[in-house]
This record gives C-alpha cells, sequence and structure tokens, in this order.
C-alpha cells in the first residue's frame, strides 16, 4: 500500500522555531516555506564575534551548544554566526574567502573555526587553511533511515540494492558522509553493493543524490519520495525528538563506520580569542552531554 505523503507545511524546515537562531535581536521576521527560508544560516553576522563552519549532519545540536557556550562566555551571547552546510560546500565558501549567495543575496562570512569531519579537518589543515592543533570532540555511528513502520521492510545495507527500494543518498561530491557509506557498503556487500548503490541505481533513476543530505533526507521520506536512505544514526534521534514519522534500521559494527567530529581554528582568524574559546568549549563535559542527547558518542566510545 502506498503511504500518504504528508503535507509540506508540516515536514519542511526550519524545524526549530527561532530556537537556532542565536542573534540578540532578530528586527522583522520572515520566514516562509519553501520560498524565503534560509534554514541553514543562522545568527547575526552583522555584530559576531564568532563565526562557525560546522558540517550539516550536526545542526540541530547547535541550539544548545550555543546556548551552553554563551552561559559560559557571556561577553559573546548574541554574537555568535554559525553555517550548517555539508562539509564540501563549506571548504568551497572558506576558499572563496568566506563568500556564498542564495537565491539574490550575496555575504560574505569569514570563518573562525571549522567544524567537520577528521579527514577532512586534517586536510584543510595540510592545505594551510586551518591552524592546528586538531580538536576531536565526538563520534558518530551510520543508521539506514526509514520512515515509521518500515513499509518495505528493509533489514539491512544489502536490501538497498533491491529495485523497489527507493534511495536519498548523500552527494559523494560535498558530503562527508559518502565516505564512510561507501566503506560500509563494501563491507556488507562487496564492491558490487556500492556500484549498485552510487552507481546503478543513480542510473535506474531509483538513487537520488541529495544536496543537504541532512535535511533532505527525512523530507523525502516523509514527502514518500524515496523509502530509505543512510545517514549519521543522530539524524534520525533527532528527527524523532521533533515528532517525525522516521525510523532507524541499526547498521551492525562490522559494517559500520564511525566518524570522528573534529575542529580547528581557521588561519588568520578575525576573532581567534572566540575560537579558542569554542574549541576548549567543545571537549567540555558540558558539551559532550549535549551531543550525546542526539546519540553522539565520546571519542574514546568507538568500536
Amino acid at each position: 500500500m502506498t503511504r500518504r505523503p504528508l503535507s509540506d507545511s508540516t515536514i519542511l524546515p526550519p524545524w526549530h522555531e527561532g530556537a537556532n537562531d542565536p542573534a540578540g535581536g532578530k528586527g522583522v521576521e520572515l520566514t516562509v516555506v519553501e520560498a524565503d527560508n534560509l534554514a541553514d544560516f543562522h545568527g547575526d553576522l552583522t555584530h559576531a564575534e564568532l563565526v562557525l563552519y560546522v558540517a550539516g549532519n550536526s545542526f540541530f545540536a547547535m541550539a544548545p551548544l550555543t546556548k551552553a557556550f554563551e552561559k559560559a562566555y557571556p561577553a559573546d551571547k548574541g554574537r555568535v554566526y554559525f553555517e550548517t552546510l555539508p562539509p564540501g560546500i563549506l571548504a568551497r565558501q572558506l576558499a572563496n574567502g568566506g563568500t556564498i549567495t542564495v537565491g539574490n543575496m550575496t555575504w560574505t562570512a569569514r570563518p573562525d573555526v571549522f567544524m567537520a569531519g577528521l579527514a577532512g579537518v586534517k586536510t584543510l589543515i595540510d592545505q594551510g587553511a586551518l591552524r592546528a592543533p586538531l580538536v576531536s570532540y565526538a563520534t558518530n555511528d551510520l543508521a539506514i533511515m526509514v520512515a515509521a513502520g518500515n513499509p518495505k521492510r528493509i533489514a539491512g545495507l544489502a536490501d538497498l540494492a533491491r529495485p523497489d527500494v527507493r534511495l536519498a543518498m548523500p552527494n559523494l561530491a560535498t558530503e562527508g558522509i559518502s565516505r564512510q557509506i561507501q566503506a560500509s557498503l563494501v563491507k556488507a556487500g562487496g564492491e558490487e553493493l556500492r556500484a549498485t548503490v552510487y552507481e546503478g541505481k543513480v542510473t535506474a533513476g531509483t538513487s537520488f543524490m541529495t544536496q543537504v543530505h541532512h535535511r533532505q533526507t527525512p523530507i523525502w521520506i516523509m514527502q514518500d519520495k524515496v523509502d530509505a536512505g543512510v545517514v549519521w544514526q543522530s539524524e534520525i534521534v533527532f528527527q524523532r525528538q521533533i515528532g517525525h514519522s522516521i525510523e532507524a534500521i541499526p547498521i551492525p559494527a562490522a559494517q559500520n563506520t564511525v566518524e570522528s567530529y573534529s575542529a580547528a581554528a581557521v588561519v588568520a582568524a578575525a576573532h581567534p580569542d572566540a575560537a579558542r574559546d569554542w574549541l576548549a568549549f567543545i571537549q567540555t563535559a558540558e558539551a559532550l552531554a549535549v551531543m550525546q542527547g542526539y546519540g553522539f558518542k565520546a571519542v574514546e566510545a568507538r568500536p
């Protein structure tokens, strides 16, 4: 039986009703779903004293993290600006001096801190864009996201090759998670499974590449455009917390691929003291507790 898609107004972002906007004064508020909605840009850039580039798959943790940071560093209250885009896009923005265009608006946000997967942060340090030391502050596991009730009865990664299963898969060009997913597909079914999911099914029109994976996968599932997608398990925890009809299919440890979330200061950061404070904060027990609330794990808690 085909599921009845939910109305767009109930499932499209923003999902936090302003909680992910750390600006002190918001002025005229205009957020129109599907028309004027900049869901991955947060805060008041004009008065920012700390600018963060954050890999988008932890966007939901940034509101409580920022609130806790501002409590510890009250001078920065209302002065944090952050972007939550795929790390490949953030790296391109960094290389272009922080300038980005969305719709009819172009602006420049030069970051102080870059937060992404371990390999991506190491690469940017090696390229001279970020400054060592690198800080690793949490880990995450992969899971398969499906609609509540798992209507296609997906049991594991091997089922993603089925012709009747429509997939939302993170984009290979911009989304770091795609490397871990491909590694897990090879663990589960060899190169044949990886090629089927990321090549054969794309050609067949049953695997769709996302542009902003952490938002598009649950949206497409709830709109009944796809049946499943591989994501970080924390994203499923968040979707369930806000009441969306989403379910997790665990991936066994032998087939899973763990990510280590890492950060480093940007070379020639405009706010080096605030960058240092943020890097110290995300290593605290308080910051880890926020992350654990969404299913992240401590760095030492690796399988």
